[in-house]
């Protein structure tokens, strides 16, 4: 399964499918959406009111990958599950963070 992320000089972008109200904060793993995109699902308790998951899955994410929280930003998707982000940083290092990150077994989405 194709990695949901994709490197930049700067950095690195990353293809999201955001679960607001998910019980926790946490990444769950690659997914392959019916279309064939892989997405990298992600879960949060904040609900999807006023952008508090976006700002909670920005926050998740700086956290989980040990960047700083103005290093992420919300490229597309700000009303929607599926969303793209940037990340600033070295891309090999966060490709590895991210790899780590995703260690899950792919799940197919129904």
């Amino acid at each position: 399964m194709k990695e949901p992320w994709r490197y930049s000089a700067t950095g690195v972008s990353i293809a999201l499918r955001v679960t607001p109200r998910g019980g926790r904060d946490d990444i769950d793993g690659i997914e392959q959406l019916a279309d064939g995109r892989s997405v990298l699902k992600v879960r949060v308790r904040a609900i999807a009111d006023g952008g508090e998951a976006n700002r909670a899955v920005l926050g998740l994410l700086a956290k989980s990958l040990g960047v700083p929280k103005a290093s992420v930003r919300l490229l597309s998707g700000a009303t929607s599950r599926l969303k793209q982000i940037a990340v600033d940083g070295d891309p090999v290092r966060l490709g590895d963070a991210l790899r780590r990150l995703a260690s899950s077994e792919p799940r197919e989405s129904k």
